[in-house]
């Protein structure tokens, strides 16, 4: 009984995390922040993978931040459909916490307002429907 709680609190807490971040991916794409809409994109389809993966395995996720590595080492990636595929090929350089300035300048140039919007719903699509996997 316990064990099934203390999984149960480690998948929620993944879950709010995941989910806090998609919220601050909203907010920077109020404000124009468009590089930081990517970024926080990432950050909550990484936390939902990991929330997957505990709720799966009850192991701590790797300390990675590789979304196709996290999808596979949790064994989801055979289960994403080709465009659930494809956004975590777009969302991977978006993961910018320790990127150089010239890097950041190339990414900004590719996100814009419309580009933004799509990452958003395509996000918000996947990381429902990894929490129904749960």
């Amino acid at each position: 009984m316990k064990q099934e709680r203390d999984k149960n609190e480690t998948v929620s807490y993944w879950t709010e995390i995941a989910n806090y971040d998609f919220e601050t991916a909203l907010a920077m794409q109020q404000t124009g922040r468009y590089l930081y809409v990517g970024f926080m994109c990432h950050q909550s389809v990484e936390k939902m993978l990991k929330a997957y993966y505990y709720g799966v395995k009850q192991e701590t996720p790797p300390y990675i931040h590789s979304l196709l590595r996290l999808a596979e080492s949790s064994n989801i990636l055979m289960a994403l459909s080709e465009a659930q595929l494809a956004l975590l090929d777009k969302l991977e350089p978006l993961n910018i916490e320790a990127r150089y300035p010239s890097y950041k300048n190339l990414l900004m140039q590719s996100l814009n307002k419309f580009r933004c919007e799509e990452l958003l719903n395509e996000t918000q699509e996947l990381i429902r429907w990894i929490e129904k996997q749960l």
